[in-house]
């Protein structure tokens, strides 16, 4: 399968001018056969709008993938539906599950998936739920929930299924988008809360094949210790990852260690990046 793969939300743009970023991440994925298919919808600010600067019609997406059901991911759910009709929504049975963002100071707020099942549901909605590994198209496939085993990938911090503190949220809904092509296998992240090793030994295991060629997204390596990313750099060396394309979770001062030490590899994933395959 030959395929482009464009970067429509971010929280950064690139030189293409007229496009806008927000916090928040969406990618669409273009195949050479077959339909184009949605990674993530953003906050819901600028999905639509950088859609149409970059000429992409997401009015012929008629699936859409959600990787974890956070508001940066899933915002522009409902406006893409209002706007283009209905979709087929995949992901985990459990992104409509509660979250907040438990600050030090006590502040609590949500950020959750915004909308409920039902409105989405009215607005043309139809979802296709699971925690499995399967195919959701011609060399397409979703990882499913992946295994935390891992020592060092500790996950996020401050995250919580209500705003008691007692119930921590460890995002179990985050799975990422697998796509086989010629060149090898891309790996589409959303914020990979999962981890990357951990994401990548899940596909390893599951698919027994290592030829990652392409990783694109948020690596949520931003929010982590130094172990982790150096550990993570490692994982990257050691499967011989040959783009790793970089978005949103990443942050500044990880994204700067990785261009410093993977310079053949490193890209940054802004809105506007476009990958082919």
């Amino acid at each position: 399968m030959s395929v482009r793969i464009t970067i429509l939300c971010d929280n950064s743009v690139g030189p293409l001018a007229g496009t806008i970023g927000e916090h928040g991440f969406a990618a669409l994925i273009e195949p050479d056969q077959g339909e184009p298919v949605l990674f993530d919808t953003g906050q819901g600010l600028t999905l639509l709008h950088n859609a149409r600067r970059m000429g992409r019609d997401l009015a012929a997406v008629n699936k859409v993938v959600i990787s974890h059901g956070h508001y940066d991911h899933t915002g522009g759910l409902l406006p893409l539906l209002q706007q283009h009709g209905a979709k087929v929504i995949y992901g985990d049975e459990r992104i409509f599950a509660p979250r907040h963002r438990l600050k030090d100071n006590g502040e609590c707020y949500p950020i959750g998936m915004p909308f409920t099942r039902a409105e989405l549901e009215t607005n043309g909605a139809t979802f296709e739920l699971a925690a499995d590994f399967r195919e959701i198209a011609p060399g397409m496939f979703l990882t499913g929930s992946v295994p935390r085993l891992t020592p060092f990938e500790k996950g996020d911090q401050g995250l919580y299924c209500d705003c008691s503190g007692q119930e921590p949220d460890l995002t179990p809904d985050d799975q990422s988008l697998l796509l086989e092509t010629g060149k090898g296998l891309v790996v589409l992240l959303g914020c990979c809360h999962a981890g990357l090793v951990n994401t990548l030994v899940h596909i390893a295991r599951l698919t027994g094949r290592r030829d990652f060629y392409a990783v694109i997204g948020g690596t949520h390596l931003g929010f982590c210790s130094q172990e982790q990313l150096a550990k993570s750099i490692a994982a990257v060396r050691k499967y011989g990852i040959r783009k790793l394309a970089v978005s949103h979770c990443t942050g500044f001062a990880a994204s700067a260690r990785l261009a410093r030490e993977l310079p053949r590899e490193f890209q940054l994933a802004m809105v506007g990046y476009t990958l082919e395959i």
